[in-house]
């Protein structure tokens, strides 16, 4: 199948952001006097969005009378430092940069906080991410798996596409789902790509593993990213 437009998860999937989401979480639980969790704890935590993480971080959850203290300590915290560890995983700036070349549209969707999801997509991928979509209520946008943020990409790219071209309009759609495909490492991005109409590729170096991505609907998989451009020759 070849593809002209690429919709990516960001964490785990673009950036191996797991250091920092376990230290920001571990700082807020610290300071309001909770116990910490491992490395991998909070890898089994991610992928519904900061609210869930530190939901299932915080004991009881938000049945905890000082929750809403720890998760903005936790909100405060990883905007600053945000990029102490997080890194691209190998091959994948060389890849983006490639589908780029070849004419392909790129974009993010996140759970992640919108205003971080902008911040590192913009340090890390400032040449090849035209969108970058994250978690924002004010914005009336379901977080995944609702399909919302991805048909916010694709309107975004479509209106970067078009606009000030002869005949534009807003209601003229030109990039489609059927030529679309989604990269994620979770059961959340196998059930976002789902919802949208549009197939999914799962990664195998993000935070989950493949027997868990199987039980979830998993049927495409990749162990590096250089076997996107496979995709797309």
């Amino acid at each position: 199948m070849m593809y002209d437009t690429y919709i990516f998860d960001l964490d785990g999937t673009l950036l191996d952001t797991l250091g920092d989401l376990a230290a920001s979480v571990n700082y807020a639980l610290r300071r309001h006097g909770m116990p910490e969790h491992s490395l991998d704890d909070v890898r089994r935590f991610v992928g519904n969005g900061v609210c869930k993480l530190m939901e299932r971080a915080v004991p009881d959850g938000t049945a905890n009378p000082l929750f809403e203290e720890a998760f903005a300590t936790f909100r405060e915290y990883y905007l600053y430092h945000s990029l102490d560890t997080t890194h691209p995983y190998e091959g994948i700036p060389e890849t983006l940069a490639a589908l780029r070349e070849r004419g392909c549209r790129l974009a993010v969707v996140s759970n992640k906080m919108r205003k971080a999801t902008e911040e590192l997509c913009r340090h890390f991928f400032p040449d090849t991410i035209e969108v970058a979509i994250g978690e924002d209520e004010a914005a009336g946008i379901q977080k995944k798996p609702a399909p919302d943020t991805v048909f916010a990409a694709l309107d975004a790219l479509d209106s970067m596409e078009v606009l000030g071209s002869p005949g534009f309009s807003l209601g003229s759609p030109r990039i489609h789902t059927a030529s679309t495909v989604y990269v994620g490492d979770s059961d959340v991005d196998i059930e976002t790509a789902h919802n949208a109409g549009i197939p999914c590729v799962s990664v195998l170096w993000g935070f989950r593993d493949k027997d868990f991505l199987i039980q979830h609907g998993a049927k495409t998989f990749i162990s590096a990213p250089q076997e996107l451009l496979d995709n797309h020759r």
